[in-house]
């Protein structure tokens, strides 16, 4: 379960919870019942959008007014950026939200250029 903690979303309370369910046996008895239940296939990755984001490093910081972090996640692989967690030399955008933190200073520092929401909605608003 250590593996979880890089997951976006994931931190020390859900992964405690996690490792508790499944030290109950009876826990990992029913998901292995369930398991074996199942036909799982891999689902189709929907096919990147060509847009000024292709092939960069998108990152966001901050609270987003109109998209919450896994759509905006979406909307930007959508449109074939790789989404990233933490700002470097390698990051071509960050998209700022309100309550931006240490983030946005550091992007300052390596000058990365960032972005609006407003402005990552008009550069991802074709379809």
């Amino acid at each position: 379960l250590a593996h979880l903690d890089n997951v976006d979303r994931v931190g020390s309370a859900l992964i405690g919870a996690l490792t508790a369910f499944f030290a109950e046996p009876h826990n990992v008895a029913a998901v292995d019942a369930l398991a074996a239940e199942l036909t799982i296939t891999d689902a189709a990755r929907p096919r990147a959008i060509e847009s000024p984001l292709s092939g960069k490093v998108v990152i966001f910081t901050g609270t987003l007014e109109t998209l919450g972090r896994a759509e905006a996640k979406a909307r930007a692989e959508r449109f074939g950026a790789k989404v990233g967690s933490s700002v470097s030399k390698n990051t071509d955008y960050l998209v700022v939200g309100a309550d931006a933190g240490s983030k946005a200073a550091k992007a300052q520092a390596l000058g990365v250029q960032t972005l609006s929401e407003q402005q990552f909605l008009e550069m991802t608003s074709g379809t």
